[in-house]
Order: structure tokens, then C-alpha cells, then sequence
């Protein structure tokens, strides 16, 4: 028998699957399982692993949510069986190092996106730097944001950036709602280049950034770049991986 801890988002949805699953087929704390079955959407699966990171058990997640792109169909029969014929994707996150207006830093670990947001009622005005050079000296836009390939299907993609392929080597540098340049639809960049981003006026057009849902307010500089050194391991049903769902996006 493969051990299994079972996690659930709070939903209700999610809290009356883990209720009959635990019934069903038992509990294991985390730190001793070796899957960790994740039940809600994808929010709760970005918020497992991260949780998780330091322990070696893959994660495996089931959907109980609306999207799901990160979790496999939910389903309460054959879930050993599933767990145990699934196949594993690792992807590196993103670690983002903010700087705010008051000298304070943050670090934060970003498994889809790190983005820059405006925080106040003017544009932002952002100048960027690809590896110590100044690729971009002021974008005026709504924001900017670093996406990973497992997540240029999230908000990159409704910011009209490119969707990438699993196993790309490169990242995604997207503009939101760009105003200056307006031509400028972004960048492809190598995975192992670090992305600067200062914030022009900080003081009368406040920039917040977000990693992964966790927030820096009045940030002036930020620091993006990609993690080799962490690996989430995600478990997903035989044909049913991250490669064919991006692939699968680019034709609906």
C-alpha cells in the first residue's frame, strides 16, 4: 500500500471529498507519506507545494475546484492505483528578492508568476534590465510580470503572453495593459538570466508585487529569477501531463 496524506483546500466541495477519502482509504501525516493528495483547485495545489517543498513525497492533486489545470480528475475509486500509475513533471520556481521604499526586503518563492501590479490610479512606470543590462528603460503600463512555463497558462496567458512548452528553457516577460512602447508585446529570456525591474516615480505611481499570491507593497526594485535549486514534483494521470494541457490550450 502506497501511504497517503490527504490535504483540502477549505471549501466545501473539497472539505466532503477528503472527508470520504480519509474514510476510504486512510490518512498519513505529511512528513510520513509518500504522496500527498492534494483536493481543491489550483490555488491549493500552488499553496501545497509550497507548503510541502521540503519534504521528498510527490504531489498529487485532484480537482476540486473551478480550473484545475495543475490537478488531475476527481475521482474516489481507484485512487492508490491512479496515484501509483501517475507520472511525474518537476518544475523549478521563481524567487522573487523586493525591495520597498522603506528599506525592508522580501523574499518570496513563485512556482507560476511573479508580477508587478500599479497599486494606485496612474500607470506604473517600470524600467527593465535583463542580466545588468538595461533592455527597457520605461514601460507605462498597468504592470509587468516573470512567468515560469507551468505558468505562462495563468495570468501571463490572459495577459496575452506566450504560452511555453514544459520543458523550455527560457521564461516569459509580459506587459499589462502596456501603453509606452505600444508595440512592445514582451520577451522570450534564457531561464538562468535575472530579471530587474525598478519602479520610476515609486513615490507618486506605487507598485505592489506578488509572488505566488504572497504581496510586497510599495516595492521600488525587484529581483526575478529562476530556482534550480527547488523542485516540485507533481503527479499527473498517464497522458494527461503538463505538456499535453499546454498544448491543448493553444487550440481552444
Amino acid at each position: 500500500m502506497i501511504r497517503i496524506a490527504f490535504l483540502a483546500s477549505p471549501a466545501a466541495q473539497a472539505q466532503d471529498a477528503h472527508e470520504r477519502l480519509v474514510a476510504r482509504h486512510g490518512d498519513t501525516p505529511p512528513e510520513e507519506a509518500q504522496v500527498i493528495v492534494a483536493l481543491g483547485g489550483d490555488g491549493f495545489m500552488l499553496q501545497t507545494l509550497h507548503a510541502t517543498q521540503h519534504l521528498d513525497a510527490p504531489v498529487y492533486g485532484m480537482n476540486c475546484g473551478t480550473i484545475g489545470f495543475l490537478m488531475n480528475e476527481y475521482s474516489e475509486a481507484n485512487v492508490v492505483e491512479r496515484v501509483a500509475a501517475a507520472e511525474e513533471q518537476v518544475i523549478n520556481p521563481l524567487v522573487m528578492e523586493a525591495t520597498s521604499a522603506d528599506g525592508s526586503r522580501h523574499t518570496g518563492l513563485a512556482i507560476n508568476e511573479v508580477s508587478l501590479l500599479r497599486a494606485g490610479p496612474q500607470a506604473a512606470k517600470l524600467k527593465i534590465s535583463v542580466d545588468g543590462k538595461v533592455r527597457l528603460p520605461e514601460l507605462v503600463c498597468d504592470g509587468a510580470l516573470v512567468s515560469t512555463p507551468a505558468g505562462s497558462t495563468a495570468y501571463n496567458y490572459s495577459a496575452h503572453g506566450p504560452i511555453l512548452p514544459i520543458g523550455a528553457d527560457v521564461l516569459a516577460l509580459t506587459a499589462v495593459a502596456a501603453f509606452r512602447p505600444r508595440r512592445w508585446r514582451g520577451a522570450l529570456i534564457p531561464k538562468r538570466s535575472e530579471v530587474r525591474i525598478d519602479v520610476l516615480e515609486a513615490q507618486k505611481r506605487p507598485v505592489m508585487a506578488d509572488a505566488d499570491s504572497r504581496s510586497v507593497e510599495d516595492v521600488v526594485t525587484v529581483l526575478v529569477r529562476s530556482e534550480p535549486e527547488v523542485r516540485h514534483r507533481i503527479l499527473f494521470d498517464p497522458g494527461h501531463g503538463l505538456d499535453e494541457r499546454l498544448i491543448r490550450e493553444q487550440f481552444v
